[in-house]
Formats: structure tokens, sequence, C-alpha cells
């Protein structure tokens, strides 16, 4: 008889679950991850004003101010990431 196999989530996200787990990185050592992170939980708390503020109607000034502000954060977050990219040299 078939038994149907449970697919819960990204099979990507079971398998590195335990392997990286979630960590603060600190300030002095690692100070653009540290920055990134501050902006992502900043990040997430307009995200979550957006929502509340969304379910219950609103679309007025204070949106459009929250979302450019979310989208501002986003902007700093890409910019910060783009510092930690190295170009790589081609060795010949």
């Amino acid at each position: 008889m078939f038994t149907q196999r449970q697919n819960v989530g990204s099979r990507l996200a079971g398998r590195f679950k335990n392997q990286l787990p979630d960590k603060e990185y600190s300030a002095r050592q690692f100070p653009v991850q540290h920055k990134i992170q501050r902006l992502e939980d900043e990040l997430n708390a307009f995200n979550e004003r957006i929502v509340e503020l969304a379910a219950a109607g609103h679309r007025g000034h204070a949106m459009e101010v929250l979302k450019a502000h979310a989208i501002d954060f986003a902007r700093q977050i890409d910019e910060l990431r783009c510092l930690l990219i190295s170009p790589i040299k081609k060795g010949r």
C-alpha cells in the first residue's frame, strides 16, 4: 500500500537546520555582520507593523512612510552585504 510522505518546508532547510545555529555576531569581531543583523531586526519589526496595519485596513500616509523606511533598511542591508563580497582574482 502507498503511504504519503510528509513534505513540510524546504528540504534544504531541514538538512542545514542543525548545522547552522542562529547566532549573534559580536560587534567587535564582525562589525558589518552585526550591523546587518541589527538592520534585519529593524526591517522585520517594520514588516510586522505593516502587516498589522494592512490587516486592520489602514491605507494612509503612515503605511507609505513605513514602507519607505522598510525599503531603506533593505537597501542598507544590500549595501553592507556588497562589502562582504570580494571579487575573485584569477591567477594566470
